[in-house]
């Protein structure tokens, strides 16, 4: 069975930094973009930043400059590192991957269960 675990997650002050993994497992052969997405309170999930099993990133504007997303393909493994954080970042941080080559089949949009990001001011 296939797992995103996310790890990394808690509180920081503004201004400070945090580092998230999202470790998949599960006879995976390969993954399409993966990548993170938030949730604060009371508003939609967003889009944070993905990257490609190419190395190709996309990162929401808001982020730009301050988040790095990374991926090591050979641990199933991808990381955003956090800098200069804000209290509005404060969410829920969850990982998906678009696309997962199993052993057993091919899975679609996966997600992972989340770790809370709280930025205090």
């Amino acid at each position: 069975q296939v797992q995103l675990v996310e790890s990394g997650g808690g509180l920081v002050q503004a201004g400070g930094s945090l580092r998230l993994s999202c470790a998949a497992s599960g006879s995976i052969l390969s993954i399409n973009v993966i990548g993170w997405y938030r949730q604060a309170p009371g508003k939609q999930r967003e889009l944070v930043a993905t990257i490609s099993s190419g190395g190709s990133t996309n990162y929401a504007d808001s982020v730009k400059g301050r988040f790095t997303i990374s991926r090591d393909n050979a641990k199933n493994t991808v990381y955003l590192q956090m800098n200069s954080l804000k209290p509005a970042e404060t969410a829920v941080y969850f990982c998906n991957a678009d696309r997962i080559m199993t052993r057993w089949g091919t899975i679609y949009d996966y997600w992972g269960q989340g770790t809370q990001v709280i930025v205090s001011s």
